[in-house]
């Protein structure tokens, strides 16, 4: 198997599943109004961090009576917020088929210690049975799964008259896939991941039943103080209109407020989303003429459009222990990554062997589609290796 270095390059040649390349266009000199050293209390910082809120709301369609605020540490941050703060009053179903998935089943079960948890996993490729989920409790679960690329079809699943709350991780889909939120009380991202923008921030959005529930219920551990909503059993409301908890980087909210710009004058969720989904059909026309690589996600209707996971299913490399199949991907991500045509698009470390491939709305088809080149390129490399050992 022989095939010609590409003559071409991706002109962004950033795949990373997060952070995430910067949108087309992007430039330093874009963030030149960001009232640097200024207080993010001062009249300017509030009115950027209102106005980063509100177009969060705009882009996303977030109905008018949910609170969104920006809070520390990335998504991790407001998940955890959301966890220490909501679980607990009632049991809860812990959804799980990637590894992020699982770190908030650990969070739950081995810092929480709830008793009351039932874990429902599923292995990478593919989604636990959402026919069990009991709604009496209270639910958690990623929408879209990074690490696996695997995302939930839709929020059909999710019942209206739900007793419980349900807590969902959305960071690699809020700005690339449609969040039905009457289903969804807790949403959270960060600005790192389909907009590109500039880490450590993370997003929460609470429904009216989220917010009820953080003035009527108390939990039985501390909270820090970067976790607290209320004060006194009310809702500090100032988190919700630009008073943040912990000091933002105005530098990286001016990049966001970018972000969210470049997405309306783009033409808002709507392109959003054609973006992303043009991005993965161009991924998914070649795999389906290219035998050696398929999804990992086991089904179109769970595949992601942002997080692309692919595998390695050529028969001389399936064949091989797990930790050569390992390192068969690392060769070829390292062959690409040294002639500068792709950066981080390796799988997860605790995913199985294989290739991720950001696909949302900041990435350009021109450069998926020479990327797969680039791909053909170095599996073909990789895979002389293997046919002629030394």
């Amino acid at each position: 198997m022989s095939i010609s270095i590409p003559g071409r390059k991706p002109a962004n040649p950033n795949f990373s599943s997060g952070p995430c390349a910067k949108r087309p266009g992007w430039a330093l000199e874009n963030l030149i109004d960001a009232p640097l050293g200024r207080s993010h209390r001062a009249k300017v910082g509030k009115a950027k961090l209102r106005l980063a809120i509100d177009l969060t709301r705009e882009i996303l369609q977030v109905p008018a009576d949910y609170r969104i605020g920006i809070v520390p540490a990335s998504d991790t941050g407001a998940v955890e917020m959301a966890l220490w703060s909501l679980l607990g009053a009632r049991g809860v179903d812990m959804l799980a088929w990637e590894s992020f998935g699982e770190g908030w089943v650990t969070d739950v079960v081995k810092q929480l210690k709830l008793k009351d948890a039932r874990i429902l996993k599923a292995p990478y490729g593919e989604l636990p049975d959402l026919k069990t989920v009991n709604f009496d409790n209270d639910v958690v679960f990623t929408w879209n799964g990074t690490t696996s690329g695997v995302r939930v079809p839709n929020a059909d699943w999710i019942p209206a008259d739900r007793k419980g709350l349900t807590i969902c991780d959305a960071t690699s889909a809020c700005f690339a896939q449609r969040l039905d939120y009457s289903k969804l009380d807790v949403v959270t991202f960060s600005w790192q991941k389909v907009l590109g923008g500039e880490a450590a921030h993370g997003m929460i959005i609470l429904s009216p039943r989220a917010v009820e529930r953080l003035t009527t219920y108390a939990p039985a551990w501390p909270l820090p103080k970067i976790f607290r909503m209320t004060n006194g059993g009310k809702l500090i409301e100032g988190i919700f209109v630009g008073d943040t908890i912990n000091t933002p980087s105005m530098l990286c909210v001016e990049d966001y407020i970018d972000a969210l710009q470049w997405s309306k004058l783009l033409g808002g969720l709507d392109a959003l989303v054609g973006r992303a989904d043009s991005n993965v059909k161009v991924l998914a026309d070649w795999v389906a003429k290219t035998p050696w690589v398929d999804f990992l996600a086991k089904s179109a209707d769970i595949r992601s459009n942002t997080s692309v996971c692919l595998k390695v299913v050529d028969p001389a490399v399936t064949a091989l222990a797990p930790e050569a199949q390992a390192a068969f991907v690392k060769e070829m991500v390292a062959l690409i990554e040294k002639e500068k045509a792709a950066y981080d698009i390796d799988g997860y470390r605790d995913a199985p062997p294989g290739l991720r491939v950001w696909c949302g709305a900041t990435v350009e088809s021109q450069d998926v589609a020479v990327l797969t080149e680039w791909l053909d390129w170095a599996f073909a490399q990789a895979h002389a290796k293997v046919a002629n050992p030394v």
